[in-house]
């Protein structure tokens, strides 16, 4: 369907005239008495399509009013969604595909605010010691949490850490801007506030607290230890698959729904957030959202990052290789599938916990199918990317544990292979590959020695530890990467599956 008329700008005074098309739902909720009690770092796609609909759900349900949400934005590409939520009162439409071509669309009310740090860092460190402030949530990816990847210890050595332990009153960092918060909440004898972590990493919460008591620790010991005693950091694990909105879907929705807005979501219909029941001053009430409350979130998080997080890892490269180009057709590549599925029956179904509530195998079967969704349409080229912030904390962790009990590591050491294989920059017709990978100048050139020196690539230690020296995960490896080298991604998969 495509309108007549100009699409809408998405804005505060446009809702009505969007609500009376009546093909998109509106905030039915009075958004001007809300009150930010939730400041987020890192408002990109997945935190608009999860944590900000589950308090838009809860607003609309006349629930949560309290806890509205504040965005921050730390880097400087974060301008560009800071000056677009400016334009548009913090409004954006999120848009559920389905497999069957329906869409579902809502504008998402929840955010009311959002601050640039680099411009004004002062000014969220002051939002955040204000006493409305409950929780501090955010999603900054895996490499967000500045920790070496084989010790797990903080990098105090990182530039910007450096300078904000230098100029604690205009800090750079996330943990320069929450312990200054934090710090001066304690001065104004107001309680801390919780810090959730919503990233893809085992331990989210416990990994968020050692990162950011280690970051004040070297500022100021006494203060890590009051931290130690009175900041909570739950733990969570957060399920969605949200692809990188594209010009295609700007346009969908100007000319399906009517209105033009500059970053509009796109998303999968499945929804998973599960939460420790670990908060100090308060939390919205989530589970009326859909969100589960449970005291131990490690069964589901190994559930998630081992079974759906890797199974996207041992699809991508492969995938690519062999010359698809989005996930969907990657899934409905029999041989891709059978990797999938063999994966995750034999090495990483034995490395997990019972999962309280969770029929495995229906699970599995559903990443398969999601995977497979033709709408959602999501991008091998994004999910290749930044992967030495992604095997090391997802796959190898299941490496390491079926090598100390025995089990399979082949298809593991065959996941690195293709991952190796792809960094080497060029596809199997010659063309060139973009990686996008923090250490990109690092990696290829390792990955294009390979040809001479087939370990090479995991004889970095800094991201493979010492598994180069475990003959189970080399000897696979190197069969693995030989066959791609020498017989294709096609014929490799043939053998493997």
């Amino acid at each position: 369907m495509i309108h007549a008329d100009p699409p809408v700008p998405l804005n505060e005074s446009a809702l009505e005239s969007i609500a009376a098309k009546g093909l998109v739902a509106v905030p039915a909720y009075d958004r001007s008495g809300l009150t930010a009690g939730i400041i987020h770092f890192g408002v990109g796609g997945f935190h608009r399509a999860h944590q900000a609909m589950v308090i838009d759900r809860l607003l609309g349900q006349g629930l949560a009013r309290n806890f509205a949400i504040c965005g921050v934005g730390v880097l400087p590409q974060d301008r560009h969604m800071a000056e677009v939520m400016a334009r548009q009162d913090c409004l954006y439409t999120l848009v559920l595909k389905h497999s069957d071509g329906t869409r579902e669309a809502r504008v998402i009310g929840s955010i009311i605010d959002y601050l640039f740090a680099p411009d004004d860092p002062g000014a969220v460190v002051v939002r955040m010691a204000s006493e409305e402030v409950r929780i501090v949530s955010m999603t900054v990816t895996e490499g967000g949490y500045n920790f070496d990847q084989v010790t797990g210890e903080f990098m105090g050595d990182n530039v910007d850490v450096q300078y904000d332990l230098a100029h604690p009153d205009a800090p750079r960092t996330i943990f320069g801007l929450v312990i200054a918060a934090l710090r001066l909440r304690r001065e104004n004898g107001l309680q801390p506030f919780t810090v959730m972590s919503c990233d893809n990493i085992q331990g989210n919460g416990h990994v968020a607290e050692k990162m950011f008591t280690a970051f004040a620790r070297l500022g100021e010991p006494g203060f890590a230890d009051w931290m130690s005693e009175n900041v909570l950091f739950p733990n969570s694990m957060v399920d969605r698959i949200t692809p990188v909105t594209y010009d295609e879907d700007r346009a969908e929705v100007a000319n399906r729904f009517g209105i033009a807005d500059e970053w509009p979501v796109v998303a999968e219909p499945f929804f998973q957030w599960v939460l420790q029941e670990d908060f100090a001053i308060g939390r919205p009430p989530y589970e009326e959202a859909g969100v589960q409350l449970v005291d131990d979130v490690e069964p589901y998080e190994l559930m998630k990052l081992r079974l759906l997080n890797v199974s996207h890892q041992a699809m991508t490269y492969f995938g690519f290789l062999k010359g698809h180009r989005y996930a969907h057709e990657a899934a409905g590549d029999p041989d891709i599938a059978r990797l999938l599925k063999n994966y995750m029956d034999l090495e990483a179904t034995p490395t997990l916990k019972p999962v309280p509530g969770i029929d495995l195998d229906e699970y599995k079967e559903s990443l398969i199918e999601r995977f497979s969704n033709p709408e959602v349409r999501d991008t091998l080229a994004r999910l290749c990317s930044e992967s030495s912030d992604r095997i090391p904390k997802w796959l190898l962790p299941v490496v390491r544990e079926n090598l100390a009990h025995g089990g399979e590591v082949r298809l593991s050491a065959a996941i690195c292979a293709s991952w190796a294989r792809y960094d080497e920059a060029v596809d199997e017709e010659g063309n060139p590959i973009t990686v996008v990978d923090r250490l990109a100048a690092q990696l290829v050139p390792l990955a294009q020695a390979q040809r001479g020196d087939r370990t090479i690539f995991i004889r970095n230690s800094v991201l493979f530890g010492d598994l180069s020296a475990e003959p189970a995960f080399s000897d696979a490896y190197v069969q693995t990467l030989d066959s791609l080298i020498n017989q294709g991604s096609a014929a490799t998969l043939a053998t493997l599956t």
